[in-house]
């Protein structure tokens, strides 16, 4: 039985990501972590084990780490993150995402709280899951893990045409830096960045235009996840597998 870590489980993405390979043949066992309990569409399947995970917090993935114990995990799927909006400002500005991260309003505590989660937690999620990445043991090169890091296109700074974003744009191009390290020092580990697109998954409070739904983004991304392979290490692909310089 193959292991797949999800993050973010409880909603968005990470629970389109859950249902999807929940139901999936054969059927896996799936770690799911979030800061909120999952819906109970999903806590009662009886291969999902839920850990109530802050990825920010090195004491909270130490406590996973030591329930994982030496466990192997065939597949990572990082979707939880934050959208970096100035909150005060969100509750003024109903609608306008824009308005709400400007450099007008942008705030210290804003940008770094963006990266402590966006960017710090994934480099520490990675860091704490590699012995359970790395193969030893029965889990030889012929099964290799993957590590999907949900990225954007907001974090390629040659697509930047649009400006703003200051606090998510920033933390999305780190995060790209990161995963791209990662991919270049642990060679045994395929490390894979992917935007599903611009999706309603409650980053933000209210429906962007021309956001689809989460499911709809997963149908696209598991097909990339499944053939995409080392080549593809510490690059940045859209849904449906093409290449976003950054």
């Amino acid at each position: 039985m193959s292991t797949i870590l999800i993050t973010g489980a409880a909603s968005g993405l990470g629970l389109a990501f859950l249902e999807h390979y929940s139901s999936s043949t054969p059927r896996p066992r799936i770690l799911a972590l979030d800061i909120t309990p999952l819906p109970n569409s999903v806590s009662s399947l009886p291969n999902v084990s839920f850990y109530l995970i802050d990825v920010s917090s090195e004491a909270s993935l130490g406590q996973l780490c030591s329930n994982l114990k030496e466990g192997h995990i065939d597949l990572v799927i990082h979707s939880a993150g934050i959208r970096g909006l100035v909150p005060e400002v969100v509750q003024e500005k109903r609608g306008d995402v824009a308005a709400t991260e400007t450099y007008e309003v942008m705030t210290k505590t804003t940008m770094m709280k963006t990266f402590e989660i966006n960017t710090w937690g994934t480099f520490s999620l990675i860091r704490a899951l590699l012995p359970n990445l790395r193969p030893s043991g029965v889990h030889t090169k012929s099964t290799t893990s993957k590590v999907v890091i949900l990225s954007s296109r907001m974090g390629s700074i040659s697509s930047n045409v649009d400006g703003g974003g200051y606090a998510y744009r920033a933390s999305k191009v780190a995060l790209n830096a990161v995963v791209k390290s990662f991919a270049i020092d642990v060679p045994d580990v395929v490390f894979l960045l992917l935007h599903p697109g611009r999706v309603e998954t409650g980053l933000v409070e209210w429906k962007e235009e021309g956001a689809i739904s989460p499911e709809d983004s997963v149908r696209d991304c598991v097909n990339v996840i499944e053939t995409a392979g080392r080549e593809s290490g510490g690059v940045l692909l859209d849904r449906w597998g093409d290449v976003i310089e950054w």
